[in-house]
């Protein structure tokens, strides 16, 4: 098969192009994989700014939640032209879903024609730079209903198995372990060990479920650009062609139209943030601390001083209290010993009675 040659000279700038036939610039034997993943792949990351606009502005109106599923959500939105009808089947067929709020389906009706916009460039630049076809009309409308009728079929059916073939993956490795096979291993490196075993499963079969998706796009897309006609052009034509696609027939047109639109989401987003942020739900609050007092050493030491002194004068008071009363003890004690002794000896003088004294 021959192919285009360009000979570049080190005396001369310019290029000497050999132009190959009509169609010999495409490869009539591309895998479908490659095809498919050569189309979808920069429209998803083309069409997918704008459409994280419109979900930021969703999240500050509050009619998106998506939880701790934004990983799930940024996927699922990266891959809306293949998962805007599986979605429904997903979220309520399969009991699966990546958040709440109505403004998820808003979402992505209204990322069809960021899509279709999306697919029609990325599909136009594949057909002239890759397969050397002229581009037929309405090509990102006719991409996108092909690419989500596979979407539609074949994202439930990736869903469930990717979901079974992770829950019997963690079941395998919990296994290792109860039932004696790796027994006495630490905790932090059983954990690893568990998470290994299990995500290397489901990535392998993730990614083989994934190749698979993107060859069934690719035969979908095959027709189409089979269909299309040659292009007449060389080489610096299509060059020319791919330069003048990128810029708008009215440039200042173009860029008032973004500004305004840009000032406009600005101004949206800013204004209804303060009001309808989300919250926090009530069983993840936090608990409400208080700031500590401002701490003043002379207040303090000024406080400690008198403390200490009415202390000490506290101490004084009940020491002399004390002594008061031992001696006053001391005084009673002696007053009673001595009359005490005053009652019991009786005066060896006194008489005693006849009536005593007789038999």
């Amino acid at each position: 098969m021959q192919k285009a040659e360009v000979i570049r000279t080190r005396s001369h700038s310019s290029c000497i192009v050999r132009q190959a036939p009509p169609g010999i610039w495409m490869n009539d034997h591309m895998s479908p994989t490659k095809l498919g993943f050569g189309i979808l792949w920069p429209a998803c990351w083309t069409g997918l700014p704008f459409k994280l606009a419109l979900a930021v502005l969703f999240l500050a109106f509050g009619i998106v939640d998506f939880e701790t599923r934004i990983a799930l959500a940024f996927m699922m939105l990266l891959a809306s032209p293949v998962s805007v009808f599986a979605l429904p089947t997903i979220t309520m067929g399969l009991g699966s879903h990546i958040g709440d709020g109505a403004g998820i389906g808003l979402l992505f009706m209204l990322a069809i024609p960021i899509d279709i916009w999306a697919l029609g460039l990325a599909g136009r630049t594949f057909l002239l730079e890759r397969c050397r076809r002229e581009p037929p009309a309405r090509l990102g409308l006719i991409l996108w209903w092909k690419c989500a009728f596979v979407g539609a079929i074949f994202l439930p059916i990736l869903w469930v198995t990717e979901r079974a073939t992770t829950d019997v993956a963690i079941s395998i490795a919990h296994s290792l372990f109860e039932d004696g096979f790796l027994e006495g291993t630490p905790i932090a490196e059983r954990i690893s060990i568990e998470l290994t075993l299990w995500g290397t499963v489901a990535t392998v079969v993730l990614s083989c479920l994934f190749v698979i998706g993107l060859s069934l796009v690719g035969r979908m897309l095959r027709g189409t650009i089979q269909a299309a006609p040659h292009t007449s052009e060389n080489y610096e034509g299509l060059i020319t062609r791919w330069d003048l696609m990128r810029v708008p027939a009215d440039p200042g047109l173009m860029l008032t139209v973004l500004s305004g639109v840009a000032v406009v989401l600005s101004l949206l987003f800013w204004s209804t943030l303060p009001v309808l942020t989300p919250h926090p739900h009530e069983c993840c609050r936090k608990a409400e601390t208080k700031a500590p007092p401002e701490f003043k050493a002379l207040e303090t030491l000024n406080k400690d001083e008198k403390m200490i002194s009415q202390l000490a004068a506290r101490v004084e008071f009940l020491i002399e209290q004390q002594a008061a009363a031992e001696l006053e003890k001391a005084k009673s004690k002696k007053k009673g010993r001595a009359d005490h002794e005053a009652v019991i000896e009786p005066d060896a003088t006194e008489p005693v009675p006849a009536a005593v004294m007789a038999p």
